[in-house]
């Protein structure tokens, strides 16, 4: 049996998109691990599986490469967006996709495509983070029920200052001097498996260019370095906005290019522009039992 898969991309950060509106695909993180491979599989660094929601015009289930399914994807929404409009699946020129952090709104914009990805989160309950000084970290009083700014984390032999938010999935944000030559493969692994994180988390390193331009790199949760994350250059603005290191909107440039955060102070909403590319189409084998239609 085969599976069709659309590859796609926001800035270098790819993505495999599968249609299940009318079919139901078994054992999908297993499958998505094996698929993900760059030399035994598809290669990608999050698959996106389209679905029917009963709350919005469409569901959006994301995959990392390593099988676990996650909240949100910047990049992933974006090209999901594209894959609907070019497809013709909806007419809306703003759509509602239910997502594990809620119903997010990508409209068009021009040849981009500009997505109202909510509110941040700050509590560090809710990032999800636990602090306290079992953790070998500063005590606060009411601890979990405060924001993560510039708190101090040590990592084997250096202290680094950490800036936590979840854009519906958790951020740990960290400014450095030169973000080119930083060791993120050698610190972004560790800071993402740390017990301060219970659902783990995506690593940003962080350098400062401007009060309106921000260079970041990212360590993908459970995909580890990748070339752009959109929730992660959103979490980035918020961070150095918080740490009075930038305004309310920035240029993050990533690896694969650039991305335009706005961080509202009419709604405390943050909105996120950027482009989305299809690059080509195929089909894959599967096992005869890997899915069934329903419908």
């Amino acid at each position: 049996m085969k599976i069709r898969f659309t590859k796609m991309h926001g800035l270098g950060n790819d993505f495999i998109v599968i249609d299940c509106r009318k079919k139901k695909i078994a054992e999908l993180s297993k499958l998505m691990k094996k698929l993900s491979h760059r030399q035994f599989g598809i290669g990608f660094d999050q698959a996106i599986i389209l679905l029917p929601s009963k709350k919005a015009d469409f569901r959006m289930d994301i995959y990392n490469a390593d099988g676990g399914r996650v909240e949100m994807c910047g990049n992933g929404i974006r090209c999901i967006a594209k894959y609907i409009w070019d497809r013709k699946l909806s007419k809306k020129d703003v759509l509602d996709i239910e997502t594990l952090a809620g119903i997010i709104k990508p409209k068009k914009a021009g040849n981009l495509i500009k997505v109202d990805m909510g509110a941040p989160i700050l509590e560090a309950k809710d990032i999800p983070m636990k602090i306290g000084s079992e953790f070998g970290v500063r005590s606060w009083k009411e601890e979990n029920s405060k924001s993560v700014v510039d708190y101090p984390l040590r990592i084997e032999n250096k202290e680094f200052k950490i800036t936590c938010v979840s854009m519906g999935n958790p951020h740990c944000v960290i400014f450095v001097d030169d973000v080119n030559i930083f060791p993120v493969t050698q610190y972004g692994p560790i800071i993402e498996n740390h017990s301060l994180f219970p659902k783990r988390t995506n690593v940003e390193f962080v350098e400062i260019v401007s009060k309106k331009e921000l260079k970041m790199r990212v360590w993908e949760r459970g995909s580890g370095e990748t070339l752009a994350c959109g929730t992660g250059a959103c979490a980035s603005a918020v961070a150095a906005h918080l740490n009075k290191l930038a305004g309310r909107k920035v240029t993050v440039h990533l690896a694969g290019g650039d991305l335009k955060i706005d961080w509202s102070e009419k709604d405390n909403h943050v909105y996120m522009t950027g482009p989305a590319i299809e690059v080509f189409e195929g089909f894959v084998k599967v096992p005869k039992n890997a899915f069934a239609f329903f419908g």
